[in-house]
């Protein structure tokens, strides 16, 4: 009697256990769902899915298969370093500093004259670079290669990236993650270059320079005299449209003057394609 009498309240606490697990379980979940609501929703996508593990997959092929002088650099860190730049700190506050741990992890030379700029024309000067591996774009650089085409972002109290969404940089704020980050890369990209210096342009477009760009606002102010003999303009238009010559449009000679008064050389050539050269 007694053992059957042990049994039962054995039993019985077994099932107290069992339920209360359950409810912790179940207020604990909801507690999640309610802070995750909580979270603010922006009018920007939400981080890049897997966006660590991305990282650290494109720093290998990057280091092991691109550019193997690099194999040494240590892929682990600077996925690390990537997603502390924004975990559990305000999107709209992200600032040039928060990048730094991630930038010495990356720092990359890239040989004088073999800097291609571009606006406007991602895919044209992609193509081109993707056929002269000893040309570089910001994007064929290992610190432009790990962001290309991500988005990312994180929240103050919290150490998880926010992958519902993440600020708009014109709807939300400036000063995200991805618009913070990018811009430093460019300024960082042009600042380093040297020789002669090449960009390619839109010129299917009413204006293939925009002021207002990340060449015009950003790369051109921080090509350094000192360093840069000349700036190279291939300005590229659709095949078979109207024949006009773009290098001589406003907009170009805004360009042209910007360089002028920086005492950097300019010339300019426009072409129906892709060039087989941009050494001009």
């Amino acid at each position: 009697m007694a053992d059957e009498r042990c049994c039962r309240i054995s039993k019985k606490v077994q099932i107290c256990l069992a339920v209360g697990l359950l409810v912790a379980v179940a207020v604990l979940a909801v507690v999640g769902v309610l802070k995750w609501l909580q979270r603010p929703k922006w009018n920007g996508r939400g981080t890049t899915d897997n966006f660590a593990g991305m990282v650290l997959e494109r720093c290998n092929v990057y280091t092991q298969m691109l550019q193997p002088a690099l194999r040494n650099v240590d892929c682990q860190k600077i996925q690390e370093a990537f997603k502390s730049s924004s975990i559990s700190k305000n999107p709209c506050n992200i600032t040039e500093e928060d990048y730094q741990p991630l930038v010495k992890l990356t720092t990359q030379t890239i040989p004088c004259g073999k800097t291609v700029l571009w606006s406007k024309a991602k895919e044209t000067a992609h193509e081109y670079t993707r056929g002269d591996r000893e040309m570089f774009t910001l994007e064929d650089t290992l610190l432009g290669y790990l962001a290309d085409g991500l988005t990312w972002c994180g929240d103050t109290g919290t150490s998880e990236m926010n992958y519902r969404s993440c600020p708009h940089w014109k709807k939300d704020c400036p000063n995200n993650p991805v618009s913070v980050f990018w811009k430093m890369a460019s300024r960082r990209f042009a600042d380093a270059a040297c020789g002669v210096v090449y960009v390619i342009l839109n010129g299917s477009i009413s204006n293939p320079f925009d002021e207002n760009s990340t060449f015009g606002s950003v790369e051109i102010n921080n090509l350094r005299p000192e360093k840069v003999q000349a700036l190279h303009a291939w300005v590229i238009h659709d095949v078979g449209g109207v024949p006009s010559d773009p290098c001589m449009t406003s907009s170009i000679n805004k360009l042209k003057s910007i360089t002028s008064q920086r005492k950097i050389a300019f010339r300019c050539r426009h072409n129906a394609g892709l060039p087989h050269s941009l050494r001009i």
